[in-house]
Parts: C-alpha cells; sequence; structure tokens
C-alpha cells in the first residue's frame, strides 16, 4: 500500500517537473543565446520622416531677430483633471503632409519624407546660407509626435511617447510593464505604416534573431500587438462557475483513479 502511494506521488511529481519545463520553454527569452554571444550594433539606424509626423525646426543664430521669421511660437496647453488645472508649453510644428511636404517660411515648400532629423537640419541651414538669409543658422529638428502603441498580453497596454531617435521592441514592452504569464512570446505582431502601405510582421522573442529584424527598432505610430495563449483563451470562453465545475471534475477522476490504483496494488 505505502509502496503504491509512494509511486504515484513520484510519478505526480514528475508531470509537475515535466509541466515547468515545458513553461520555461514557452516564456524565456532568446533561449537560444550561449555565453560569449556578441553582435555588431549597425550604426546605419535612423528615424525618417514620413507623412503625418509633426516636426519641430528651430532656427538659431548670432542674431536672434534675424531667424525670428522662421521659428514657430510656442502655445501654453491647459490640462484639468481630478480638480487640478496646470499649464505647459510647447513649440508648434509642421505637420508632414500626405505627400512628405511642409511649408517653411522664405524657402517654400520642402518635400521632407525619408529624410533623418539630421539630413533635414542640414538642408535648411544649407538653403537658408545659399539664399543670403541667414549664414550663421543653426537649425533643430525634433519629433513631436513620435510614439508606438502595446496592447494585448502585457501589464499596462498603452501609447507611449518616445523622447529618443530610437526604441527597440524590448524597450516598448518594458514600458507596458513586460508581457503577462500568458501572452506569446513566439508570435509578436508588429503592424507598420509606411510609404503608404501598412505592413504586420512576427516577431519571436524566444529567440536571439529578433535583434536582426527589420522589426526589432520600432518606427513612429508602430503598434505592438501580443497574442494570448492558449491558456487565458480557455479562460475567456468559460465563466468562474464553470472554471470552478470543471476543477471539481478533474479532482473527483483523480480521486477515482487513485482509488482504482489502490484496489489493483493491494
Amino acid at each position: 500500500m505505502n509502496k503504491t502511494i509512494k509511486h504515484l506521488g513520484n510519478l505526480a511529481l514528475l508531470l509537475l517537473l515535466l509541466g515547468g519545463c515545458a513553461s520555461q520553454k514557452n516564456i524565456t527569452y532568446m533561449q537560444d543565446v550561449t555565453g560569449g554571444f556578441r553582435q555588431q550594433i549597425s550604426q546605419d539606424y535612423d528615424v525618417r520622416i514620413n507623412s503625418d509626423d509633426l516636426i519641430s525646426i528651430m532656427v538659431n543664430s548670432k542674431d536672434p531677430e534675424l531667424v525670428q521669421m522662421f521659428n514657430l511660437p510656442m502655445v501654453s496647453y491647459q490640462y484639468s483633471a481630478s480638480g487640478y488645472v496646470g499649464g505647459t508649453q510647447r513649440m508648434l510644428g509642421y505637420l508632414v503632409d500626405k505627400n512628405g511636404n511642409i511649408n517653411f517660411p522664405q524657402l517654400g515648400e520642402i518635400n521632407v519624407r525619408g529624410l533623418t532629423r539630421f539630413e533635414l537640419s542640414e538642408r535648411i541651414s544649407r538653403e537658408l546660407k545659399d539664399r543670403g538669409l541667414v549664414n550663421d543658422a543653426v537649425v533643430t529638428v525634433q519629433f513631436l509626435n513620435f510614439k508606438v502603441s502595446v496592447m494585448g498580453e502585457v501589464v499596462r497596454p498603452g501609447t507611449f511617447e518616445v523622447d529618443s531617435d530610437r526604441i527597440t521592441i524590448l524597450d516598448a514592452l518594458s514600458k507596458a510593464g513586460d508581457l503577462t504569464i500568458y501572452g506569446r512570446r513566439d508570435n509578436l505582431k508588429v503592424i507598420r505604416e509606411e510609404n503608404g502601405e501598412r505592413t504586420i510582421a512576427i516577431v519571436d522573442l524566444r529567440s536571439k534573431n529578433l535583434m536582426d529584424s527589420p522589426y526589432y527598432y520600432l518606427k513612429q505610430n508602430d503598434i505592438v500587438y501580443v497574442e494570448p495563449n492558449k491558456a487565458r483563451a480557455g479562460q475567456r470562453e468559460i465563466n468562474q462557475n464553470r472554471s470552478v465545475s470543471t476543477f471539481a471534475s478533474i479532482l473527483s477522476v483523480l480521486a477515482s483513479l487513485a482509488s482504482l490504483a489502490v484496489v489493483i496494488f493491494k
């Protein structure tokens, strides 16, 4: 009798260990990375201006009055939430139209789509000098609406503003509090709109190859969707009462099997 119970206990422990191994395989990031892994980081990555981007362009010079006409004014925004009223200042920006153009004072229409902010800075500075408008112009270009969205099985889904010129998919997931235990690591979808096309790419967080993906570095307005695994999908299909009932049924079956085993080995 005691020997039978011991065998059943060992079998249960083995099943738990096997389940734990399977779960770890499903949730661990970059499983194929070995010790001493090295990868050359590309220096060519730059965010490029696209339609619907909002960019600020600031022109500076030794003579502030000379460049005043080229700089948009600062505006104040008032916010009210839970009784608090506050304000912040922000420079107006240039909205890139569907053809990739902006209208800049004195220079007129400029096609900016496909340029980095540094390339646009150099172009405006050069044209101001060539036209005899400002000889010592220092031009600074910034993105005002660089944001990415993360949705699905993460702790804090939402839209996040990006302060720098680059953000990786891992950075975005960190901002969202990482995946929940129910999120699929092998089938993340990245939705991107670029040059009039919408693409959806699949990213596998379990492989180091994700760092070679063109979707490892996110672009403005990218959407990352984390798909739920089968366990989460099953939970959503049944209500709490059915879950309790199912659990009770499983316990009943296990108890019956244990009783049967005792009778057989007695």
